[in-house]
Parts: structure tokens; C-alpha cells; sequence
């Protein structure tokens, strides 16, 4: 009889058919366990934490281990800390993960094509751009326009303010200034940094009691600083804050950044995928004049965290900025047609990103997405009308897009008190932020899995937990 340890052995990494189908069974069945278990499982949970972080420090063994005990130990590892796949999950930003997308993703992995360049797998990219452009008219910006597929809307962040950098101040930047909102993404400013602008060039524009950028303030800072010959050549506007879900006057703001020849940048990592509705077209409007457009599908797209998008107005403009070569490259010519993504942003060696989007937009169909997001403005709608009936809480701003701030009554520890228990219950997941120097709690709902039933779940914990 063959010995466990033989039949571990007998595995090489080059794995037959018969092998790749009994694994995968496995790894199907786990996700099927996975995702019917999801709307019983806690929205948090830390209880055997310390335990799995000791056991999983370990180093690799020389000998080879089983697939069905390591995948387990994977399940166990998944099941501590927060639930960000779940119904209750209503910090941050939650999307939930579509399977279909993950599923695609396995595809993809395992064809294992590079898409760098067109050349190494043409047809591949051809789907990849056919998503972009969707993107790219879905927010009203011109024919040509593109950009590419990233792991997230900071990675998109730095190459749109490499490509503002580069249009806009040539090789001297030192004296190049930048304008946000103390609402603004922080990793607006991170780019800025890592591309070679000193802090007290990130100007921080004040807001109006809406929590939107002045923009009157704006056109004044923009022109002090012109004034003391500095060169103005970002302005950043908001489609969604984190904090509130607040967009700012972007309409408005395209105007200023067109009279002052600044690039105007969009930051629509939460907001964008609300430009599916007609509701979220309503108050992104301004957006289609946008140079440059960051969106993380990982939030209202609901797919799974590590990919974003970044879209620009002019596509050759990133190549300008970001295009280089070497002689190892002689072999590699463009396809007509086609970008070559390694071109149009900081990475290189990239996967092929295209199907974690192309296979659910198919395969669900747009409008799948749109009635889902159209949900999620109702629900906020919802969340916000019933904390503002209860005369413990504030609630002081009507949301814009599915972002409810509140908060009790009293001090800022009695506030962080009732966040802990609200949280305590593992029944839903809630995050606090700070505004005007208060603390408050924000619940947000965006997962396509948190549905009315849960959100009624998360009324009753937080008037539970006064």
C-alpha cells in the first residue's frame, strides 16, 4: 500500500491532469464551504489569531505537505480578523469579492500570459483594452481616451501625477505646486512625494461646510502662488471622500483647472462605479473632464481587492512620461492598434488583468451592476433616515453616495466606546474617522452580499449599543 508520505512525494511540480482535477475539486469545494458560509460567519473575529500567527511563521519544510490539510490551514487563517467578504462589513469601503472574478482570475493565472507588451499575447490585451474603453466612455471622456489596468488606485495615483508632472513642468518640478482637500485620498500626497514633489508643495485647500472643496479658495491659493512665482499644475478633485462619501464640485472645478492650465485629476476609487446610475451620474457630473481618473473596481465594482484603473484623456501623455526601453527589447515591436501597458505606467512585468473584469461584466451583464449599486444608494438612503430620527445621534451631512458619518451625543470617548461595542457584537463591522476635530463612526454600505435584512441587522446592534 502506498504511505501518505509516498504519495507526497509523488508529486511534482509539473502536475498531471488527473492531479490538476483532484486539486482542484478540492479548492472548489473550500469555496463553495466559503461562500455558504458567508452570511453566518462573524463580521470579525480574533479569537484563535495569536495561535495562527505562531503556526504560520514557520518556514517551509524541505519535504512536501498535503493539499487538503494546507488549504485548511488557509481556511482557519482566513477566518481571523475582519470579514471584508461578508454582509456585515460596512467599514471602509466593502465590496465582497465576486467569485466570477476570482474564478476568472484562476483562469488567468494559470494561462500565465504576459501583457506588458501587445506582442507576447495580442488577443489577451485587445480584451483587456475593450474594458478600458467601456470605462473610458462610461465617464464621458473623449474617443482615444485610455489608460490601463493596476493593482489598485494608489499605483494608478502615481502614474497620473507623474504624467501631471511631466506635461505640466518638464524636467524642473521643484517649484510645481498641487491642490487637495484635507478630504483627499492620502495617497494623492504619497505620490506626489515618491514622485520627487517636497510636502509644502501639496496645498491644502479649505472646504465648504459640505465637506467639498471651496473652489473660490482654490482660484485665490492657485493664484498667491502663481503670484510668488511658483507654477500651479495639479488640481485633485474628489468623487467620493472616505471619510463622508462627498464629492466635490468637480463641474466647477474642471472650469478653474481649465482657465489656470492646471491638470485637473479625479480621484474616483469609491465613487466611479456609481457612474453606472443615474443617480451617480447626476452628482459625479463634471467628471468627463477630467485629464486623469483613478477607480478601484475592488470597491463599486465589487470585485476582489488588487485592481484598479487608471483612465486618462490623452493615453500618449502617460506614455511620454512613463516609455522607456533597452537593448534586450529588439525583438518586441508594437501591435497596430494595441497599446503596450508596460509604457503606460510603472510597472513592467504585469499579469493579464483584463479577464477579473471582462468575465463578470459579461457574464452578469452591466446592468446587474447597476441595479446592485442602485441598492446601495437606497440602503444608505435608509441608514441615514433612521439614525437621523434618533435624537441621541448626529448625523450631520445627507450622504452623496452610499457613506454614512454619525456619531452620539457626547464626548469623543463615549463615541469610541459605543464604536467598540457596536463591533463587539462580530455581528456587523463599523470604522470611525475623524471630521471638525470630532469622532465619528461611518457605516457604509457597498457590498454586493449586504442586502436590506442586513442592514436592518446593523440598525438594530447600533440602537442596541447606545
Amino acid at each position: 500500500m502506498t504511505t501518505q508520505q509516498e504519495r507526497h512525494t509523488a508529486l511534482p511540480l509539473d502536475l498531471a491532469p488527473h492531479t490538476v482535477a483532484e486539486l482542484g475539486r478540492q479548492a472548489v469545494d473550500l469555496i463553495v464551504r466559503q461562500v455558504a458560509e458567508l452570511p453566518d460567519e462573524p463580521a470579525s473575529d480574533y479569537r484563535d489569531a495569536g495561535r495562527l500567527a505562531t503556526l504560520l511563521r514557520r518556514p517551509p519544510a524541505g519535504e512536501p505537505g498535503d493539499f487538503g490539510t494546507l488549504i485548511e490551514t488557509f481556511r482557519q487563517a482566513a477566518g481571523q480578523g475582519v470579514n471584508t467578504a461578508g454582509p456585515g462589513y460596512l467599514a471602509y469601503f466593502p465590496a465582497g469579492g465576486l467569485v466570477s472574478s476570482a474564478l476568472a482570475e484562476l483562469l488567468a493565472q494559470v494561462a500565465n500570459r504576459y501583457t506588458g507588451v501587445a506582442q507576447t499575447a495580442p488577443a489577451l490585451v485587445a480584451m483587456e483594452e475593450s474594458v478600458l474603453t467601456w470605462m473610458a466612455g462610461l465617464f464621458g471622456l473623449p474617443s482615444g481616451a485610455g489608460g490601463l489596468i493596476t493593482t489598485g488606485a494608489s499605483a494608478a495615483t502615481l502614474s497620473a501625477v507623474v504624467a501631471a508632472r511631466h506635461d505640466r513642468l518638464g524636467p524642473a518640478f521643484g517649484d510645481g505646486t498641487a491642490y487637495v482637500t484635507e478630504h483627499t485620498h492620502y495617497s494623492l500626497a504619497k505620490a506626489a512625494q515618491i514622485a520627487g514633489l517636497p510636502a509644502e508643495r501639496i496645498r491644502t485647500v479649505p472646504t465648504t461646510a459640505d465637506l467639498r472643496m471651496d473652489v473660490g479658495e482654490a482660484a485665490r491659493m492657485i493664484a498667491e502662488d502663481r503670484a510668488t512665482g511658483l507654477r500651479p499644475f495639479l488640481l485633485a478633485g474628489t468623487a467620493g471622500s472616505t471619510s463622508t462619501g462627498a464629492v466635490d464640485p468637480l463641474a466647477d472645478l474642471v472650469r478653474l483647472a481649465r482657465e489656470q492650465g492646471l491638470w485637473f485629476h479625479v480621484d474616483a476609487a469609491y465613487g466611479g462605479g456609481f457612474q453606472l446610475t443615474r443617480r451617480g451620474r447626476e452628482r459625479l457630473a463634471g467628471i468627463e473632464g477630467a485629464d486623469s481618473i483613478t477607480f478601484d473596481p475592488h470597491k463599486s465594482l465589487f470585485l476582489p481587492y488588487g485592481t484598479g484603473v487608471l483612465l486618462a484623456r490623452e493615453p500618449a501623455v502617460l506614455r511620454a512620461a512613463h516609455a522607456g526601453g533597452g537593448r534586450y527589447l529588439q525583438d518586441i515591436h508594437e501591435v497596430d492598434g494595441l497599446p503596450d501597458y508596460g509604457h503606460l505606467g510603472v510597472e513592467l512585468t504585469r499579469e493579464f488583468r483584463g479577464l477579473r473584469l471582462w468575465l463578470p461584466l459579461h457574464l452578469h451583464g452591466v446592468r446587474a451592476f447597476e441595479e446592485a449599486l442602485d441598492e446601495k444608494l437606497d440602503l444608505a438612503g435608509v441608514v441615514h433616515r433612521e439614525l437621523s430620527a434618533d435624537p441621541r445621534l448626529e448625523v450631520p451631512w445627507q450622504p452623496d453616495l452610499s457613506v454614512v458619518p454619525f456619531r452620539l451625543r457626547g464626548s469623543d470617548d463615549a463615541n469610541r466606546r459605543f464604536l467598540d461595542r457596536i463591533n463587539a457584537t462580530r455581528r456587523v463591522y463599523l470604522s470611525s474617522t475623524t471630521l471638525g476635530g470630532a469622532f465619528y463612526l461611518r457605516l457604509c454600505v457597498l457590498s454586493f452580499r449586504t442586502r436590506a435584512d442586513h442592514v436592518e441587522e446593523a440598525l438594530r446592534v447600533i440602537r442596541a449599543s447606545r
